[in-house]
């Protein structure tokens, strides 16, 4: 089933631009970058541009904040008349190690606000591709982690971190989900494994 649409979730903002919750929008921001955007623009609660991953796509990053995508995602639907099968989201998720990628054709939107409110707008029925982003250093106030930028180091490994989940886009995008599946849901996944 072809993606037509390809979301990054995020916060919109200068002040949450390089925090853990945002890795959504960096994925799409790069994709945009590799494959020349046509500038952004805002349309249905959202930033959005198009782009030809091999074949055209819209990829957009939701002006709402992370609890309430929903309601871009279901106008971002409407408005290209596509159903949910057909879109990608992408998503940071702090229960993976940073770099690790875990790409589904659908499930349960697990602790992510974003996921949730998406879920409860639209069901559960389409594809999400979760970016970990969780450091070695302990936290204690879940919502101010995800909303912490990276450390020093972890922002070094962020670079491969982003463009290997760009790659896993395209793949799934280009080619099929299963293909994207099996090359980028490996094991090890941290951007330090082998």
């Amino acid at each position: 089933m072809r993606i037509h649409l390809v979301v990054g979730l995020g916060n919109p903002g200068a002040e949450y631009a390089a925090s853990r919750h945002n890795v959504g929008f960096r994925v799409v921001d790069e994709l945009a970058r590799r494959h020349r955007g046509g500038g952004w623009r805002t349309r249905c609660l959202s930033m959005v541009t198009p782009a030809t991953l091999e074949v055209p796509v819209l990829l957009a990053k939701p002006l709402t904040y992370m609890n309430r995508s929903g309601q871009a995602v279901a106008r971002l639907l409407g408005h290209l008349e596509i159903e949910p099968p057909h879109m990608l989201v992408v998503v940071d998720d702090v229960d993976l190690p940073l770099g690790a990628l875990r790409l589904r054709r659908s499930g349960g939107p697990g602790t992510h606000k974003g996921l949730r409110d998406i879920c409860s707008t639209v069901g559960e029925e389409f594809p999400r591709l979760r970016v970990g982003v969780r450091g070695d250093a302990p936290w204690e106030d879940l919502a101010d982690y995800v909303t912490s930028p990276f450390s020093t180091v972890e922002e070094e490994l962020l670079g491969e971190v982003v463009g290997r989940a760009a790659d896993a886009v395209e793949t799934a995008v280009a080619h099929d989900l299963d293909r994207a599946m099996s090359e980028f849901n490996r094991r090890d996944g941290g951007a330090t494994g082998g």
